[in-house]
């Protein structure tokens, strides 16, 4: 285990996380889940190395965290984004590859997970609060609720209806016979505005391919000088899509 002066040391200097360390505050979370300092220091450990478990860790940290927006600030500080190179890799993560393997690799022309960047860590902006609202939505973990809280929002909720239902007072007016209500039903439209390259991603993370696939269509109207690698972004989720079917 981590002793306090070190833990004490790195949360002042999370660049400095070892791979050792990453993996003790890993064991740590299993026993302590809601140890909130060390979820960081494990997020950042992740970021440092460009782990494809990062991405997950992003899902459960939401999950602990009672309030996202202080997640989000986190994620998208100048000292969360800074990192240092690192000679070795944390145990269990993709192992490097060799000669023999780069020449299989280049025998296959099918387009892998890898070439459009699946798994590699999402990086979101200050002004990305959309993309990563987003990917909490579509994120399979829910906020953790205890059934005791849950069960009491449940009858306060009963009764603020009831309360409400009581001071509007409200009264059925009848249609007239004979006549027709059309009522208008909004088209959900993506808003171009809010695109981006990492929402594009949080698509593919999810294996949203369709959405994903829009998305850079839209990327390529709005940045037409990236025209290209969106092209081949669209080819490869195409022929992607087309395999998993």
């Amino acid at each position: 285990m981590i002793d306090v002066q070190t833990y004490t040391h790195l949360l002042s200097h999370p660049n400095n996380l070892k791979e050792e360390q990453v993996l003790e505050l890993k064991l740590a979370l299993k026993e302590y889940p809601y140890f909130q300092s060390a979820r960081a220091l494990y997020l950042k450990g992740l970021n440092n190395q460009d782990s494809f478990r990062y991405n997950n860790e992003l899902k459960v940290t939401a999950a602990h965290t009672n309030d996202r927006s202080v997640l989000f600030d986190f994620i998208t500080s100048k000292s969360f984004e800074k990192k240092e190179a690192i000679d070795h890799q944390i145990a269990g993560e993709i192992p490097q590859k060799t000669s023999k393997d780069k020449e299989e690799k280049s025998e296959i022309s099918l387009p892998s997970e890898e070439s459009i960047q699946l798994g590699k860590p999402l990086s979101f902006s200050t002004n990305e609060k959309y993309s990563f609202q987003e990917w909490l939505q579509l994120a399979t973990q829910k906020p953790i609720e205890r059934k005791e809280e849950k069960n009491q929002k449940k009858i306060e909720n009963k009764f603020d209806l009831i309360d409400k239902f009581i001071q509007n007072n409200p009264k059925i007016v009848p249609a007239n016979k004979g006549e027709k209500i059309q009522i208008e039903i909004p088209k959900n439209k993506p808003d171009k505005s809010l695109m981006t390259e990492t929402l594009a991603s949080v698509y593919l993370e999810q294996k949203k391919f369709s959405k994903a696939i829009k998305a850079y269509e839209i990327l390529s109207l709005k940045y037409p000088e990236k025209n290209g690698f969106f092209a081949d972004q669209i080819r490869k989720i195409r022929i992607l899509q087309k395999n998993r079917s």
